[in-house]
């Protein structure tokens, strides 16, 4: 199996981020929708919904979150307006801790992303956009997740998540 990219993003002031790190893992996949949601849910992570990434910047502070890349490609921007822009294609998993914000720049016409959340969170769900006025609520709620026991690949994210030292 591919070994994942860990990529860390500091608190903006609107967008927490976390203190552990996003995953990807580049190729890891099939590219294909039924195939990808067997693998998650095989590793407690069930599919959730198949679509792209919102337009604008947003976080869950609730809940980690999958996307696995089924088909097509994107370009996101991950951490918030200072954090770093990605190229996703067919294959690719993101592995994002609660906090961590996202916003699609562009796709291709045939993207669908499977996305999903740990067993047992989806009813927890919140999608934030990082409102000043509840920022200080949404980095305790992040603080409060747990972390499951596996990935969505099956990889042990508690060898994978390490909480940054800076974080």
């Amino acid at each position: 199996m591919t070994e994942p990219v860990a990529i860390r993003f500091t608190d903006d002031g609107a967008i927490p981020n976390s203190a552990l790190p996003m995953l990807v893992y580049r190729q890891a996949v099939p590219a294909d929708p039924d195939a990808i949601e067997a693998l998650f849910a095989a590793n407690g992570w069930p599919p959730a919904w198949r679509d792209g990434v919102h337009p604008f910047h947003h976080f869950h502070s609730t809940a980690h979150e999958a996307l696995g890349v089924a088909r097509g490609e994107a370009t996101v921007l991950f951490g918030g307006p200072g954090g770093q822009i990605l190229h996703l294609r067919a294959g690719d998993v993101a592995v994002l801790p609660a906090g961590v914000g996202h916003c699609s720049q562009s796709h291709s016409p045939d993207l669908m992303i499977v996305g999903a959340y740990p067993d047992g969170t989806r009813h927890l769900l919140d999608t934030r956009r990082g409102e000043p006025t509840d920022i200080a609520a949404m980095r305790r709620n992040i603080a409060e997740v747990a972390v499951p026991a596996c990935d969505p690949l099956g990889r042990a994210l508690a060898e994978l998540w390490q909480p940054s030292q800076h974080g």
